[in-house]
């Protein structure tokens, strides 16, 4: 099985970027370097990874990537706080 990953890094001017990847370590090096990374995150760099968790299908990822996008920067802090963890089917 191939894994997904949600993910959110922080990038040099505080903010925060939501994504998903099969590839946390290639993904952050696009985001830092090359013209791969976000758009978002270009003008922005460098960025670090603040949180992941492991999701197991696209389709669980996307949606779980779009439930984080929605929350309010304090609850994306809470969710960094907590540290990386195991993403089940649901938000």
């Amino acid at each position: 099985m191939d894994s997904w990953y949600v993910y959110i890094v922080q990038c040099g001017d505080n903010s925060l970027y939501t994504g998903i990847t099969k590839d946390l370590e290639k993904r952050i090096l696009e985001h830092n370097s090359g013209p791969k990374g976000a758009k978002y995150t270009r003008s922005r760099r460098p960025v670090a990874l603040v949180y992941s968790e492991e999701a197991t299908s696209r389709s669980a990822a996307t949606s779980r990537e779009h439930h984080i996008k929605k929350l309010k920067r304090w609850r994306k802090g809470q969710l960094v706080a907590q540290g990386n963890r195991q993403c089940s089917d649901h938000p």
